[in-house]
């Protein structure tokens, strides 16, 4: 498994390794050993999927206030999507920042969203399929969010903002200079 960090070093990308056979492959996708091993103290309690029909479907930017704050892995099983965390950390050298990654059925990376970060990604191939993990259980009391198309924030998703398909809660998320942080 190969744990990289991104320009935003807190988040990480995470590459298993693919054992490969005339059946067709083989990962392990996720151990607490070599995650303790790479110092990563993580307990997932809760795994999570989406599926999006068509190619420019956009999920977030969401978070959850502490207590009830969530890390995510995020992997994709099957399509492609641009996956994105923002830090919201209001004391951290990089906050408001942004960093994202490819993730595909294909490439088999998976994305480490950290506590304090806005997670959202885009989809990029229709019928795409997104399962994560989480180290804290849903409290609808603790979501929040901002816009994906926030222009202090300036995400490149790769699709112009009107093409972008949103659920109507995530269409009235508010932008980041109203954000009163709680990490």
């Amino acid at each position: 498994m190969e744990i990289t960090p991104l320009e935003l070093p807190d988040v990480l990308l995470i590459t298993p390794r693919r054992f490969h056979d005339g059946r067709g492959w083989f990962e392990e996708t996720w151990s607490q050993r070599r995650m303790d091993d790479a110092g990563l103290r993580l307990e997932f309690v809760q795994d999570n999927q989406s599926l999006s029909g068509p190619a420019g479907t956009v999920r977030g930017l969401h978070f959850q206030a502490p207590p009830y704050a969530q890390a995510k892995l995020v992997r994709c099983v099957a399509g492609a999507i641009l996956d994105v965390a923002v830090d919201i950390r209001r004391n951290s050298p990089t906050y408001g920042r942004w960093v994202s990654a490819e993730l595909t059925a294909e490439n088999g990376a998976q994305l480490l969203v950290p506590h304090g970060f806005a997670h959202g990604f885009v989809t990029l191939k229709p019928d795409t399929s997104v399962c994560y993990k989480v180290d804290g259980y849903y409290d609808k009391d603790s979501e929040g969010g901002i816009r994906f198309d926030d222009p202090d924030v300036a995400i490149d998703w790769g699709i112009a903002n009107e093409d972008a398909i949103l659920s109507d809660k995530d269409r009235i998320l508010p932008p980041f200079s109203e954000l009163a942080s709680v990490f």
